[in-house]
């Protein structure tokens, strides 16, 4: 192994390429200090990427709405293939493709031994949770790159069953490491089931992957809301009825025109804090979503919250959204009994479940979210079109291994 190529964040709409050392196995010097680990990871594996995608989380820290610093490396959503492991890895061998989930975990902590893996109290010194490449999660270095380092590999690898058949599929495995089980985790959540009607708010590729994650847990209509005309048609692609936030008519009444009613049985922010105000000429309006879906969903209902809300956005319309303090309308959540879920999701707990269910030919995600292969060297490009709204999810090629790509 030589160098890494890796994609690094410059300035707010600026991403490039750069060359990096290789990673070894070591945890960042500031967890180490501040958990008591050992520097040397024996517990780590070094993966030659597979892929690697850029997801919305990404784009934040890109617009420069969150703290991140020009140099931070950017990545959490990777699979790759086992070539180099530490002494203390047991269960993972050199050649294994695996999917790495977003959220780094310890498996040792009371957290994540109540499988709470999106909350690892000892991965981050900052606060509990912790991922790749991304801003106040630890310092552990980004996924869009050719090479990179997992610690606590024994826990935090799933290791495909055989490897021809996980490159054949590899488009959809992918979807592995964040947004399928983040969109499933929204729907679940939200408490999706058998002849649900539900809204989702937002048709990037997380709404897009909790809508198709809805049809999955067996929901009777679900409605995808976005002022994207290009998003709602691939909504729409896998059987979702759309409505258009930007329109004039009250997301009530569009729902109305679908159900019969204007209350749906849940519902699942896929937005989070960058949200836009409904109707014609609305701007930004950061609490809309959450105030939209308390309003749309019936008494009883709970609400899956997987769209990211953050503690320090420099970019937000007011001051108190600046550190993530949001004119919520909690008085109608509380009066309508609502149930909220928030927080990273615990990717752990739903990746085997659904590499079972693309294994076996049940799930097709990546048709559903658009998936859309490029180099690594074209990531810039990625970002730029996924910021203006392509509706794709761009799936990053380092090493040339995503066959016919």
């Amino acid at each position: 192994m030589g160098g890494n190529r890796i994609v690094v964040y410059k300035e707010p709409g600026v991403v490039a390429v750069e060359d990096h050392d290789a990673p070894k196995l070591e945890v960042p010097a500031e967890v180490a200090q501040a958990k008591g680990l050992t520097r040397k990871a024996e517990h780590g594996v070094i993966l030659r990427t597979v892929s690697t995608n850029i997801c919305g989380s990404d784009q934040h820290m890109v617009r420069g709405r969150t703290t991140a610093p020009p140099g931070q490396t950017l990545g959490h959503e990777i699979t790759g293939e086992v070539v180099e492991k530490g002494s203390d890895v047991q269960f993972v061998d050199i050649g294994d493709i695996c999917s790495v989930p977003f959220n780094i975990a310890c498996g040792r902590c009371r957290n994540c031994r109540e499988g709470q893996t999106g909350i690892c109290e000892n991965v981050n010194p900052g606060r509990a949770g912790s991922a790749y490449g991304y801003v106040d999660m630890g310092g552990w270095e980004g996924g869009q790159a050719e090479y990179v380092m997992v610690p606590f590999a024994d826990f935090n690898l799933l290791k495909f069953p055989d490897r021809d058949q996980a490159l054949e599929k590899i488009l959809d495995l992918t979807m592995l490491s964040d947004i399928f089980p983040t969109g499933y985790h929204g729907a679940y959540t939200a408490g999706v089931t058998t002849g649900s009607t539900v809204y989702v708010a937002g048709a990037g590729p997380v709404g897009l992957a909790a809508a198709y994650s809805a049809n999955l847990l067996g929901a009777a209509v679900v409605i995808v809301g976005d002022l994207n005309p290009d998003r709602l048609a691939q909504a729409r692609s896998f059987g979702c009825e759309t409505v258009d936030i930007s329109a004039d008519a009250t997301l009530e009444d569009q729902i109305a025109q679908i159900l019969g009613t204007n209350e749906v049985d849940c519902a699942v922010d896929a937005v989070g804090f960058e949200a836009t105000g409904h109707g014609s000429g609305a701007g930004e309006a950061p609490a809309a979503v959450l105030n939209s879906i308390m309003s749309l969903t019936r008494a009883g209902g709970s609400l899956g919250i997987p769209g990211l809300y953050v503690t320090g956005d420099p970019g937000a319309p007011d001051e108190d959204a600046k550190e993530g303090t949001l004119k919520v309308r909690l008085g109608l959540g509380w009066a309508k009994s609502h149930s909220l879920y928030t927080g990273q999701c615990p990717v752990l707990k739903y990746n085997r479940g659904l590499m079972m269910s693309i294994l076996h030919d049940k799930a097709h995600i990546a048709d559903a979210v658009g998936a859309t292969v490029l180099p690594l060297e074209d990531a810039p490009r990625g970002y730029q079109e996924f910021d203006r709204g392509a509706a794709k999810k761009y799936v990053l090629n380092p090493n040339g291994l995503i066959p016919a790509a």
